[in-house]
């Protein structure tokens, strides 16, 4: 998601919060990044992962969340949001990294 300058920290929040998303089976996480700059534009990228593709295609089907999106349905996006994309990626691989205890 590309948003006007200052206005990253509206969309974290929005995505940070508790909801309907979180009582769904097969959700593993919500990730929610900022993409550092100087100033201009800020980049958010949100990333929810699902154990399995049938988990996500029951979400998408799901009640809770149609029923989000007709809310929303005929309402203007917030203006400070400038341009949306949405992918789908599947996992390849996972590598954890090296634990350092001391």
């Amino acid at each position: 998601m590309t948003v006007a300058e200052g206005h990253s920290d509206k969309v974290v929040e929005r995505f940070s919060k508790a909801g309907v998303l979180d009582e769904q089976v097969g959700l593993v996480d919500v990730t929610v990044m900022v993409k550092k700059v100087r100033q201009g534009d800020e980049e958010v990228v949100v990333q929810i992962r699902w154990e399995t593709e049938k988990h996500w295609k029951q979400w998408e089907k799901s009640e809770a969340h149609i029923a989000g999106h007709k809310a929303n349905l005929g309402k203007p996006k917030p203006e400070y949001i400038l341009h949306t994309e949405v992918g789908s990626y599947e996992i390849k691989a996972v590598r954890e990294g090296v634990k350092n205890e001391k």
